[in-house]
């Protein structure tokens, strides 16, 4: 609060804390110690407040001072968990089991020296040079290496069952993140299986057997070339996956067993590279390419790279002469660039020996279409020319860049979880993961990296820029090198490709299975079954349809960046889950592996977020969306899994650094909003008996801030503990069908009084604590077997003040609307008594956020004195609400002073006579006899009853059954004890606010006796309605002259304020009113309750507010 608040006299209402601390600013309205503003409570009006005079002024005083308005620091920060329940986990089918080697070296060796090594690993080094290629494999093999060893990490922390990298993810990161990154992880590996068959097909169609080819290629050019060359790949890959499908349908053993031989391909492959270097040292092979200028040409159509020979003394044209002039003759007439170039023989390999390294070293990146050139030579060009013969040159068939070169490279490095993903067939997959990832990762990073060097060293600039080796007559670049023959790369890349394609398409579909089998994802539930022993048959099939979808595509180059995107994000949340694991040092973080840190997988994580967008930024944003997409979708519609996943780990750490962060200071009151702690009570089945209290919960929430659902059991904690399990799970399971976001608490006491204590002082944790309580009204609470529900309620009040915090309480909480409920018209009315912090303009407006509250319309009204200018009142109210952003309709109700009733009296001493008889519930049975008797006695003389007896009667029944229940008592208004049917309405009633402070005994209370009551109709007294009847009326005055006028007084107040809010709020849809607080002096409790009872008499909905002593709206920005 600001410096001139004043702590509450008596403790109540308190709120001593620091604010803003500046001075220049006061705040007029809670615990204002002015006593200028006290003297407005002594119209006998508002005598309900006059005890809190000195901590609440009365809105008309508040109004005045709207100008001095200030905010206070105060408030409380949202924090909401929502916990799922772990389902059951069904254990994969045993299938056959394999060591390190089998299980993961081969398959990762399989996958990382596939396609791209053998198809574009001499054109990228040939487009980016060396050094730059260099780096490409560098930056690559370090972010796997790094990804392999979190992996490895993560692998040997406990039992990697089937799932591989989905399930590290899912049981580090949690479902939402395992499921996402698994899904993307899942089409990236499809995919991979679909590049790797275009691969085999390219192998296939270009280098093999181009005659198989169904869609011809002869005789044309540009986009009609290109067009029949990607029907062919659509057709024969088709094939080639339908027939890799039913293979891994027959079983995994057999794709085993074709491993081996698919590696040993891969071997001799790379051995005959080496070995095609050692011998370019001094026996280069001869490769042969044909240069015209600095351009170089296809070898098709001619076998002479030459214009003209000499044969037989005669200089004659050569096919290569054919191929640019229109006749075969000397004087022809021959493309204008062909006539002045010459045409030079050039050695595609001229050996690690012969320095062409050097011209290697940089980069060359082209446009498509443009001509492949010799480094070095000249060439004679006609400006005005237009280029022709295009087809006989080789041209760059894709515009190339350095990142472009990345994203078609690192695919060729993904091939390191294809073990892992097999993690179901492994015998340890704790010890064969690590070891056979890295030792693979390791063989290829030095194959990679050598390869770039010796291709570099080996081969013709303009040759490594030839992708399809059209330069060397055809024949796959990389084969050029090899020996003895290059057939031996052509045969060895084929089964390699179709190998890794194997792989892939056996990977993938236990992928699948795996998140299918963890039920986070509804709707792949279905891909969770299989054979009897544990095949994925429909995640087969999935997986073969997917891949057909990137078949269709065709190009090798354009698929690969799509992979590079779902691999690097996998082995970015791999490495993520490593670091969180190990920063946040939790128990169950013990790796065998022992060669991880955190910056490791740091910086593997880093490589990986950048390496995604400088490889394609808009493919980045597209998978990132699919993966949030992915996340949100297991959030809302599975992922009730609890593994034990580092982000809650995280969430723990988070929220302790909150949970300190707000024992700090307290919040400014911007930030202020109910935090909620409802207090329910359960009946002898653990059922919530009041479910309308969470709707009402969910519609001031909205699922915002804190929500405490809270009940009380009585017995001891040993013996009660399954009650209070089964009390918790009604309370969760409540919870859930009226959507509140929050927490339960049971509390277990020897008494409900003491419960319901502990659960006030208790509940939240550190800065992150209820600062509002919501209970109901005490049901049948004038059955005097049920008297001790009343006390435990003013009680609760009393507490709740001391606590300085807010208090909620709705009567007649059967009648409050469900969630599903809409209300089209009407008005939620506030009856704005006095200032409580600003609770009554908050609560509406939270109310009007729902979708039941909706299309009510707030109305406020406010009480006018004798000496208070209603329409200055009026005018300064809406100006407030202006400031406040508020849209209301504005009444100001003028109540002047006037006469006490003979209705008044009459009720008063009702009251009183009933709280003498509810004494004499503590005495013995033959005292209290006595006592009734004597009480009933002395009634009889000043109240005529149509029944006499009715006392007595009564009596005897609250005595003969006082452990009736209560759901088989009678209806309120038929149980109260000498309650005048004939004057008081049958209808419910409800609490309301703050309570005013006592007068002094002397003062004079103006008295008389007349026959109406305060609406003016005529008063029945007591049911006699004759002349005779009126006379002992005005007989009782000795009587009402010993009534205590302090009672006297509220119960004037009390029916002046109910005739003014039925009258006036009787169709509303709600009314909340302040709520008047208990007496300081404990005796008068039971007058209490008949206070607030008279003062939401007739009402339907009542939701009676108490404010926490602290300001919780505020005007500025």
């Amino acid at each position: 609060m600001v410096n001139n608040l004043t702590e509450c006299e008596e403790g109540e209402g308190a709120a001593n804390s620091q604010g803003d601390s500046n001075p220049k600013e006061s705040s007029p309205f809670i615990n204002s110690a002015d006593a200028e503003k006290s003297q407005q409570y002594d119209g006998k009006n508002m005598a309900l407040f006059e005890e809190e005079m000195d901590t609440i002024p009365m809105v008309s005083s508040l109004l005045s001072s709207l100008v001095n308005y200030s905010n206070v620091t105060q408030g409380s920060t949202e924090h909401e968990e929502a916990e799922n329940n772990e389902g059951l986990r069904k254990k994969p089918v045993k299938a056959p089991r394999m060591g390190t080697l089998m299980g993961v070296y081969l398959p990762c060796l399989q996958n990382i020296l596939g396609v791209i090594l053998f198809l574009r690993m001499t054109w990228m080094v040939g487009i980016g040079g060396v050094i730059e290629a260099f780096v490409i494999v560098l930056m690559c093999c370090s972010t796997t290496m790094l990804t392999a060893i979190s992996m490895s990490a993560i692998a040997t922390n406990g039992v990697v069952p089937a799932g591989g990298s989905y399930y590290m993810i899912s049981r580090s990161l949690g479902p939402e993140f395992g499921g996402a990154v698994g899904i993307c992880f899942y089409l990236g590996t499809t995919y991979a299986g679909a590049m790797y068959i275009l691969g085999c097909i390219e192998i296939l169609l270009i280098y093999i057997v181009p005659q198989a080819a169904i869609f011809k290629m002869e005789g044309l050019e540009g986009p009609d070339a290109e067009a029949a060359m990607l029907n062919n790949m659509r057709v024969y890959g088709t094939l080639v996956l339908s027939f890799m499908a039913i293979l891994v349908f027959v079983g995994v053993k057999y794709v085993n067993k074709l491993a081996l031989i698919f590696l040993a391909c891969v071997i001799c492959s790379i051995l005959a590279v080496y070995a095609g270097v050692i011998k370019t040292a001094f026996e280069p092979p001869v490769f042969p390419v044909c240069v015209l200028g600095n351009r170089t040409l296809v070898w098709k159509g001619f076998d002479v790279c030459a214009k003209v020979m000499e044969s037989e003394n005669t200089t004659v044209t050569t096919k290569l002469w054919s191929l640019f002039c229109d006749s075969e003759f000397l004087n022809a007439t021959c493309d204008s660039y062909f006539t002045n170039n010459n045409v030079t023989e050039i050695q595609g390999i001229p050996g690690v020996t012969s320095g062409i390294l050097w011209e290697n070293l940089f980069g060359n990146y082209m446009e498509k279409g443009s001509f492949i050139e010799k480094t070095g030579l000249s060439s004679v060009m006609d400006a005005e020319s237009v280029p022709t013969n295009t087809n006989r040159y080789v041209l760059a068939d894709i515009s190339s860049f350095f990142t472009m070169l990345v994203g078609i490279y690192f695919p060729s490095v993904t091939g390191i979880m294809a073990g892992s993903n097999r993690s179901g067939d492994l015998r340890d997959a704790q010890k064969s993961i690590p070891i056979g990832t890295i030792l693979a990762i390791t063989t290829t990073s030095i194959i990679y990296m050598s390869s770039v060097m010796l291709f570099g060293s080996c081969i013709e600039g303009a040759v490594l820029r030839d992708k399809f080796g059209e330069a060397v007559k055809g024949n796959l670049v990389i084969g050029t090198l090899a020996w003895p023959s290059p057939w031996v790369i052509v045969f060895g890349s084929f089964f390699s490709t179709c190998g890794a394609g194997l792989q892939s398409l056996t990977g993938a579909p236990r992928l699948l299975q795996a998140i299918a089998r963890d039920g986070i994802v509804p709707f792949l539930r279905v891909f969770g079954h299989g054979k009897a022993n544990g095949e994925p048959t429909w995640a087969l099939l999935l997986t073969a349809c997917i891949c057909e979808s990137g078949i269709l595509i065709a190009s090798l180059d354009s698929v690969a960046p799509i992979l590079s995107m779902f691999f690097l994000m996998c082995y970015m949340f791999v490495n993520l889950a490593c670091a969180v694991q190990t920063l946040l040092r939790t128990p169950n973080w013990r790796p065998r592996f022992k060669f991880y840190h955190w910056t490791l997988s740091f910086l593997g994580m880093s490589l990986c977020l950048s390496l995604m967008f400088i490889c394609s930024w808009y493919y980045a944003i597209v998978a990132m969306v699919i993966a949030s997409c992915i996340y949100k979708y297991i959030e809302f519609c599975g992922a009730e899994k609890e593994w034990g996943d580092g982000i809650r780990g995280l969430s723990l750490s988070a929220a302790r650094y909150a949970l300190m962060r707000l024992e700090e200071g307290p919040p400014h009151t911007k930030n202020w909003r109910p935090q909620i702690l409802v207090l329910v009570s359960m009946d002898s089945e653990m059922n919530v008996e009041q479910p309308r209290l969470l709707s009402l919960t969910n519609q001031l929430k909205a699922g915002k801030g804190l929500t405490i659902v809270g009940t009380a059991l009585v017995g001891t904690y040993l013996d009660n503990f399954p009650q209070s399990q089964q009390a918790e799970q009604s309370l969760r399971k409540l919870m859930e069908t009226e959507k509140v976001k929050g927490f339960s608490q049971v509390v277990i006491s020897s008494n409900l009084r003491d419960a319901t204590s502990h659960l006030l002082q208790a509940g939240g944790l550190g800065g992150l604590q209820h600062n509002t309580v919501l209970a109901s009204w005490p049901r049948n609470w004038k059955q005097t077997e049920d008297h001790q529900s009343w006390r435990n309620f003013i009680e609760l009040v009393r507490e709740t003040t001391a606590a300085s915090k807010a208090l909620l309480v709705p009567k007649n909480i059967s009648v409050f609307p469900s969630n599903g409920e809409r209300f089209t018209e009407g008005h939620i009315d506030v009856w704005w008594i006095v200032h409580d912090g600003g609770m009554l303009m908050l609560l509406p407006f939270l109310l009007r956020q729902h979708k039941v509250w909706r299309k009510c319309k707030m109305r406020i009204f406010t009480v006018a004195q004798m000496d208070d200018n209603s329409i200055q009142m009026k005018k300064d109210l809406m100006t407030f609400l202006y400031h406040l952003r508020i849209d209301a309709a504005v009444e100001v109700v003028e109540m002047h002073d006037s006469d006490i009733s003979a209705y008044t009296y009459e009720k008063t001493l009702v009251m009183e006579q009933r709280s003498e008889i509810l004494k004499q519930i503590n005495l013995t049975k033959n005292e209290r006899e006595r006592e009734i008797q004597s009480i009933a006695d002395s009634s009889r003389g000043s109240i005529r009853r149509k029944n006499p007896a009715a006392v007595n009667t009564q009596l005897s029944v609250t005595e003969e059954e006082p452990a009736a229940s209560s759901k088989d008592q009678k209806p309120e208004e038929e149980e109260q004890l000498i309650h005048d049917k004939s004057t008081t309405p049958a209808t419910p009633a409800t609490p309301q606010s703050p309570t005013p402070e006592a007068l002094t005994p002397g003062t004079v209370v103006q008295m008389t006796w007349s026959e109406t009551k305060c609406d003016g109709k005529k008063v029945k007294p007591m049911g006699a309605t004759t002349e005779e009847a009126i006379k002992d009326l005005f007989n009782m005055k000795p009587e009402w002259e010993n009534l205590n006028q302090s009672n006297v007084r509220r119960m004037h107040t009390a029916l002046r304020l109910n005739e003014v809010i039925v009258k006036k709020s009787n169709e509303a849809k709600l009314v909340l009113l302040n709520m008047p607080g208990p007496p300081k002096n404990k005796a008068g409790d039971e007058n209490y309750m008949e206070f607030l009872e008279v003062l939401t008499e007739g009402l339907n909905r009542v939701l009676l507010v108490r404010g926490g002593g602290r300001e919780v709206i505020t005007i500025y920005s």
